[in-house]
């Protein structure tokens, strides 16, 4: 595995138990559909939360919530439509970023983003 791939399964890794320890159940990870990947899907209280985990070795070119595109939000939005589709609840949802750098310094951004429509 790459080295940035291993960083990125760390990061994932310390996104759930940071998740967990909020009392989070985490229902997915890793969910694909068509082009697009969500880490982590998982149900705080009665809100589904759609969360992309961002982790890198350092910030010099900016921090790592900075590196999820426009692009990515689309397919993130796309993804988690098909798989509201596919549940019986219908529940509130939000789309989070979780940042992680590697000296485990964790920033959890709750409503990071969001997309209606075509925009």
């Amino acid at each position: 595995m790459a080295l940035h791939n291993q960083i990125g399964k760390k990061g994932e890794d310390e996104a759930v138990l940071y998740l967990l320890s909020m009392g989070a159940t985490i229902l997915e990870r890793n969910y694909r559909y068509d082009r697009a990947e969500i880490d982590i899907i998982a149900k705080i209280e009665n809100i589904i939360v759609f969360v992309e985990v961002k982790t890198r070795t350092q910030n010099n070119h900016g921090n790592p919530e900075d590196f999820l595109s426009l692009a990515q939000q689309k397919r993130i939005v796309k993804a988690a439509t098909y798989y509201l589709e596919n549940i019986p609840e219908n529940l509130d949802i939000r789309f989070d970023i979780i940042s992680i750098l590697k000296n485990k310094e964790l920033e959890h951004i709750e409503d990071a983003f969001f997309l209606v429509g075509d925009e």
